[in-house]
């Protein structure tokens, strides 16, 4: 601001007592001065900002199982996978996804994804059979959830946003839509352990609560369909994390219901942890500025049209 002000009076000095070719002569100079002071304090003050790097998500899905590991085929699962790959396109991702891999390498994949940085939000969806606190590869093989949440504590990841979408079973049990109030310390200890093996800034959301079964569809599971459907309409990608999955949870709580003989008539409540420190907004604002999407697959995502009977995931 005094600089300014020396520069004002010298100017009107200038005028006022030089001729009037070494006046505009001084000026010229002057203004150059001051353009060249200003750039030199903008250059200090700017931080670099790597423009290429992006929001990333990995997509680990398992459709089919070797034969003798006894699991089913989780039919729908390549409709969940093309559906978010447009969707997380669009937003401006780059989007990974593995189909069918083991369980080592479900572990594998996403200790990779770890040691990479991102922009700002890492987004990660497991999409398998499961049990409580594990997700089952093609081999039939456990891998833990928190082995997996704990890959992400380290230093390419501080300061990051991460969300993980979890598609898996928690136990055997069917939900009757029936609100209850329990004691009950069902496998306590290991839900306590997966809780605190995620780390700080990251968001999990389960398919179903503790102890109990998650819905797959030939046309897509309840959770990522309903999930889709939230980031397609009009502000949810602005949404906050917390109050997405919340809305994510009513829904599916309060509108899902099984159909059929032997599952028909039952619910599915999601649930979620959270260890944000912050406001999240990980879909907000990112739209993708080209088509040229990085998209990893071990095949091609092609889905029938033809319906299924439901199952179990």
């Amino acid at each position: 601001m005094l600089g300014m002000q020396m520069r004002d009076v010298v100017i009107e000095h200038i005028y006022c007592e030089q001729p009037r070719a070494l006046r505009r002569f001084l000026c010229l100079a002057l203004n150059r001065f001051n353009r060249s002071q200003i750039n030199m304090y903008s250059s200090r003050k700017s931080c670099p900002v790597n423009k290429t790097m992006r929001n990333r998500a990995l997509i680990v899905c398992v459709e089919n199982f070797y034969p003798e590991t006894g699991l089913c085929r989780r039919s729908g699962v390549k409709r969940d996978s093309q559906r978010l790959h447009r969707i997380l396109s669009k937003l401006g991702f780059t989007v990974d996804i593995r189909m069918d891999i083991e369980a080592a390498e479900i572990h594998q994949a996403f200790k990779e994804a770890s040691e990479q940085s991102v922009k700002e939000c890492f987004v990660g969806i497991i999409s398998s059979h499961g049990e409580e606190g594990v997700v089952f590869g093609s081999d039939g093989s456990a891998v833990r959830l928190a082995q997996i949440y704990s890959c992400f504590s380290g230093k390419a990841m501080e300061d990051k946003s991460k969300v993980f979408f979890v598609q898996a079973c928690r136990g055997a049990g069917l939900d009757e839509g029936v609100e209850v109030e329990t004691d009950s310390s069902l496998e306590q200890d290991d839900n306590v352990s997966e809780l605190l093996s995620i780390p700080i800034d990251t968001a999990v959301m389960y398919a179903t609560s503790p102890g109990y079964a998650a819905f797959m569809h030939p046309l897509g599971s309840v959770l990522i369909q309903t999930l889709c459907e939230l980031l397609e309409k009009e502000g949810g990608p602005g949404l906050e994390i917390t109050t997405l999955l919340t809305r994510l949870n009513h829904r599916v709580a309060y509108t899902f219901l099984s159909r059929g003989k032997r599952f028909g008539g039952k619910k599915q409540m999601p649930c979620f942890a959270t260890r944000c420190t912050r406001e999240v907004f990980p879909f907000v604002g990112r739209r993708a500025e080209d088509s040229s999407f990085s998209f990893t697959a071990t095949k091609l995502i092609q889905e029938p049209t033809r319906s299924r009977k439901a199952s179990i995931s």
